[in-house]
């Protein structure tokens, strides 16, 4: 060829436009009940064996391509599926079907009535069940990318708040519970809101978005949908595939009968949930039967999908991170304890949850480190981010706020089944889902790694920047920015350490100590405009600030949420104070709640004075200090409680949560929380209680 010709050529050919992705799709089931039966099953403390079948078990698989690339996502009737296994299985079905192992995904719905794949706590693997479910899910993988035809895609998704709950309670500091190390170090633990009086408020926030995937032919004939929920398990007799699988009969039953279309049902972030509502009090709550359950969520599924919008012209691009990790292995004390506690069992399985942990130490202290998998997929403008994990509500939140792609979901337990992964404030607070093991071993900063990793991957797919997450701001928000705050608090963290601030001024503020993150606040349709607001709950934490040169008058407004029962201690807590850190002056000023929910005043060192009113437990109320020279006035939701003299507190750290000197910190929420360098007028509080 004429070396002339070829720079033209390059030319026309890098203009001209690329050719249009060929979507395909194609969808398949295997049974996967085991033939042999009785077999070991995962899911509680202590090892067990079932012998009957109420529902069959199975892998259900997607299989897509674009003409370049090919992915295929398996989601499996299983409690936990281990990496090594799916590996294994990733490998056999790359050399099967050509699909690269990065390029599968396969998740577990997390039923706790399948048989055991993985060794954890007191159960092993079932060792004649691991040869005939890896070859199973080989062979789904197959017949899945066998079935491709020509599709098209959509995504939508919905609110199902009412099936879908916290299970994961914050203890009252005088409540704590034991752990089976015998130490009373329990402060938040799974159902402990199922007695109020334990407990001051959950420990996160739940996620109630129902997000479905729905696969049609090109000639609009559903092929597949693939769910994503978060609600842990729903609990079922026998061998079960739980209401995962109850689900995904009913949506062929509902979409296309007469076909072999595929429903699949991953399992969303939802170590920390469950489908009881421990806010409702116990005679009211809700107790539906599994099937009622189900098919409750599957009207919200139907109505939802009516309203899909479908694409033929998308494009796949998937990325996968492995990850090293170290397990938190116990020290010299704690392993020789468990030493002589695995002696004396001698060669039985554990009996006991003491049992059970002294022997998963001596595992951990013999591995040491492991290796986890996160994945991210897109399909079009659709992504799907994965975790390996029982990853919290309030992680999957994260992911999804922050990916590029608007229309995202998090499958949990993909790819491993590598236990709880709390947020890292949450292991100080002890429970199940924080004890050493197998089911809770990794490294104290696993979460934010997986995440970011996470978010990583959705950047890398999308070839975009993730996105920036702000609250959004309703009348209520505007209008206290109107009064030109000095700093304004909104208090919407996903995360510590630092409380931006919403007012011009930059006064970032820190939180110290005990928080959770995220939980609900005030006033959504007041102070957000379409979304929940946002609120951190104090666990003996604070909120520190300061504001040097705070004018001699000045006015504090912030809405509050106590989560102590009356009666439970003498003073229920302080909810603000301007003092010296660590200490207690005789010029402080303090705010809290006394045990019979009256709101306090207290100057230096000098008696409190009590106000009048009570403050219900669990509900938000406004309070607002007004100081103007030694004149100081209370005022609980717009009317006036306390009014007094004091001298004026000239300090700069001002402290929200807590009083200087620690003492009978806040058990509960705060939010919305502005200082200005004024006295309002009761013309301007009066409007802040009711915006």
């Amino acid at each position: 060829m004429n070396p002339r010709l070829l720079l033209p050529l390059a030319l026309l050919l890098a203009s001209a436009p690329a050719l249009p992705a060929v979507f395909t799709a194609g969808a398949a089931i295997a049974d996967i009940t085991p033939p042999k039966l009785p077999v070991l099953v995962n899911g509680g403390m202590l090892s067990r064996y079932l012998d009957k079948v109420r529902t069959p078990v199975q892998a259900r698989a997607l299989a897509l391509g674009d003409g370049r690339e090919q992915a295929v996502l398996v989601v499996v009737d299983s409690c936990m599926l281990p990496r090594q296994l799916l590996d294994e299985v990733k490998a056999l079905a790359e050399k099967r079907t050509g699909i690269p192992r990065g390029r599968q995904l396969i998740s577990a719905t997390h039923t706790h009535s399948a048989p055991s794949s993985m060794g954890c706590l007191g159960t092993e693997p079932d060792a004649d069940y691991i040869p005939f479910l890896r070859e199973r899910l080989v062979e789904v993988i197959a017949a899945a990318q066998a079935a491709r035809v020509p599709a098209r895609i959509g995504f939508t998704k919905t609110n199902a708040a009412d099936f879908t709950a916290l299970r994961q309670w914050i203890r009252r500091p005088d409540r704590l519970a034991e752990d089976p190390f015998g130490n009373l170090s329990v402060r938040a633990n799974m159902h402990a809101g199922r007695n109020w009086d334990d407990v001051t408020g959950e420990s996160g926030p739940e996620d109630p978005d129902l997000s479905l995937i729905s696969v049609q032919t090109r000639e609009g004939k559903p092929l597949a949908v693939l769910a994503n929920f978060s609600m842990h398990y729903f609990g079922d007799r026998d061998l079960s595939a739980d209401y995962f699988g109850l689900f995904c009969k009913g949506l062929k039953a509902r979409l296309a009968p007469d076909s072999n279309f595929v429903g699949l049902l991953s399992h969303g972030c939802s170590g920390d949930i469950y489908r009881v509502d421990y806010k409702v009090p116990a005679a009211e709550r809700p107790n539906p039967t599994i099937e009622a359950y189900t098919d409750g969520l599957l009207d919200l599924a139907v109505k939802a999908l009516a309203k899909v919008e479908y694409r033929d012209n998308v494009d796949l691009a998937m990325a996968e991170a492995r990850l090293p990790m170290a397990y938190r292995v116990p020290d010299k004390q704690r392993l020789e304890w468990a030493q002589r506690v695995v002696a004396e069992m001698g060669d039985r399985t554990a009996k006991t949850q003491t049992e059970v942990y002294a022997r998963e130490q001596l595992i951990l202290h013999e591995r040491q480190r492991t290796e986890v998998v996160v994945q991210a997929l897109r399909v079009g403008d659709i992504g799907i981010a994965t975790t390996p994990t029982e990853t919290y509500a309030i992680t999957g939140l994260k992911i999804k706020a922050a990916s590029p792609l608007l229309k995202t979901m998090v499958i949990e337990l993909a790819n491993g089944g590598d236990g709880y992964i709390p947020p890292p404030e949450m292991h100080a607070w002890g429970g199940y889902n924080t004890w050493a093991a197998r089911s809770a071993g990794l490294e104290v900063q696993a979460e934010p790694k997986i995440t970011q990793a996470a978010i990583g991957l959705l950047e890398t797919v999308s070839g975009a920047q993730r996105r920036p997450w702000h609250l959004s701001a309703g009348p209520a928000t505007r209008s206290i920015a109107e009064l030109q705050p000095a700093a304004y608090w909104r208090l919407n963290e996903f995360q510590g350490p630092l409380a931006a601030d919403a007012s011009p001024h930059g006064r970032t503020a820190a939180y110290l100590g005990g928080v959770a993150y995220h939980l609900d606040g005030p006033l959504a349709d007041r102070f957000c405009a379409g979304e929940v607001n946002r609120a951190p709950h104090f666990v003996d934490g604070r909120l520190a600030a300061q504001l040097p040169g705070l004018k001699q008058d000045y006015s504090i407004a912030l809405w509050i949420w106590n989560g102590m029962p009356d009666g439970a201690r003498e003073l229920s807590g302080w909810f603000y104070s301007r003092d010296v850190h660590h200490g207690l002056s005789a010029f402080g000023e303090h705010l809290g709640v006394d045990g019979k929910g009256r709101l306090l005043f207290q100057a230096g060192k000098a008696s409190p004075v009590a106000g009048r009113s009570a403050v219900p437990r669990w509900t938000w109320q406004q309070v607002v200090l007004v100081r103007a020279a030694d004149s100081v006035r209370v005022y609980l939701n717009g009317e006036l409680e306390i009014e007094t003299q004091a001298p004026r507190a000239g300090f700069p750290d001002l402290f929200f949560g807590g009083r200087s000197d620690h003492a009978d910190n806040w058990e509960g929420r705060l939010d919305e929380i502005a200082v200005f360098e004024r006295a309002l007028t009761n013309a301007e509080i009066r409007p802040l209680a009711r915006p």
